[in-house]
């Protein structure tokens, strides 16, 4: 019998950030130079996203976005337009593996955390529902608040306490969620950086100010406070990233320090993991997620080169992971975006659409139509 979902995450899903076409590349370079306006960029965004849009439906996803066209970075875009928030050149990059510094762009934090009830976003999300038309589900992409606790970003001025900190992030982004849902938000997915980092026993946190237990457990607070009486027909789901940009990544390391905290207790619908290499570990901390609980989207498809999965080699790996989650509580996707920043990862958009198809493929052969 066919095992189907009639709400989000669905069986082939995907993170959300599309290679930026050069139309864009192109578009941004003149507003830069003050060749046109912001409305004219803006003008070709919303053509690129009608067009992402369409061959999404095209390729058969039920869940689609907007390729993240209008940001820069997948999340300080978002981040910066808080109150108490700004974005600010730093001296260096995100260092990624093989010493490679990553464009040199990084949000702080200026004053008292809170919503912007005028943030960008909310426009943006309510312009591009209107673009999908209900012919299939609009998903909205933000970095989770956890985001907002990576080191350097707290300023301990403002906030000595980090538990006053945390219960200001947790309001601003239960006010997020308000203003989302009211636009039209019914799928939000949280991207995740810090949780995977508190994965990898290789990254020093705040300088050992704080033990990694200490941070797991607040970053659980964080997020499940935050859903805290949210709308029942709201889906929230989580992306774990282990680092993203120019098909590099940052860290590595199992999900085996988080899982029986995070996956046993994190109230999200479903958690977007990656598995398309062996730095991710094997599936066993799968075991801590609760049988009828969180969906679990398996990235077994990589989206930092273009060459294809082989097809039984997928299927294998999905029955592997149902020894620890069962079948139906399984999904499948990418590991992560196709391009989490603007420069994009190394394949082409031809390959991009064929590994989206791919997905949708195996879902209907694993799980039925």
């Amino acid at each position: 019998m066919a095992i189907t979902l009639t709400k989000a995450p669905f069986k082939a899903d995907q993170v959300g950030s599309l290679l930026r076409p050069d139309t864009i590349h192109k578009a941004r370079k003149e507003f830069k130079d003050g060749e046109i306006t912001a409305a004219q960029l803006r003008e070709v965004e919303t053509r690129e996203i009608k067009r992402i849009v369409d061959k999404q439906i095209e390729v058969g996803l039920n869940a689609v976005t907007d390729g993240e066209f209008r940001r820069r970075f997948w999340h300080t875009d978002f981040l910066e337009h808080l109150n108490g928030i700004e974005g600010y050149v730093p001296d260096v990059g995100y260092i990624f593996n093989g010493n490679e510094e990553t464009e040199r762009y990084n949000v702080r934090n200026t004053g008292k955390v809170s919503f912007n009830p005028d943030h960008p976003f909310i426009q943006d999300f309510i312009e591009f529902n209107e673009i999908v038309g209900g012919r299939a589900v609009a998903k909205q992409t933000i970095p989770s608040p956890n985001q907002l606790f990576n080191q350097g970003i707290i300023n301990e001025e403002i906030y000595p306490d980090i538990e006053a900190y945390a219960d200001d992030v947790i309001q601003t982004y239960r006010d997020a969620l308000q203003a989302f849902y009211k636009a039209g938000v019914r799928y939000l997915q949280f991207d995740d950086v810090y949780i995977a980092g508190l994965s990898s026993p290789d990254i020093p946190f705040n300088d050992g100010k704080y033990s990694m237990e200490k941070l797991i457990n607040l970053a659980l607070r964080v997020v499940n406070e935050v859903l805290d009486g949210k709308p029942d027909d709201l889906i929230v789901t989580t992306h774990l990233c282990r680092g993203n940009y120019r098909s590099n990544w940052a860290f590595e390391g199992s999900y085996e320090l988080i899982s029986s905290t995070l996956f046993a207790k994190e109230k999200v619908d479903g958690f977007f993991l990656e598995y398309d290499d062996d730095r991710s570990g094997d599936f066993k901390p799968l075991e801590h997620i609760p049988d009828g609980g969180a969906q679990v989207i398996l990235g077994l498809i990589t989206s930092k080169n273009g060459e294809l999965e082989n097809k039984e080699t997928i299927k294998t790996r999905i029955k592997e992971a149902s020894q620890y989650v069962p079948l139906d509580q399984l999904c499948l996707s990418t590991q992560c975006g196709f391009a989490s920043t603007h420069h994009g990862n190394k394949l082409t958009e031809e390959d991009q659409w064929n590994k989206l198809r791919f997905i949708v493929e195996i879902s209907k052969e694993v799980w039925g139509s």
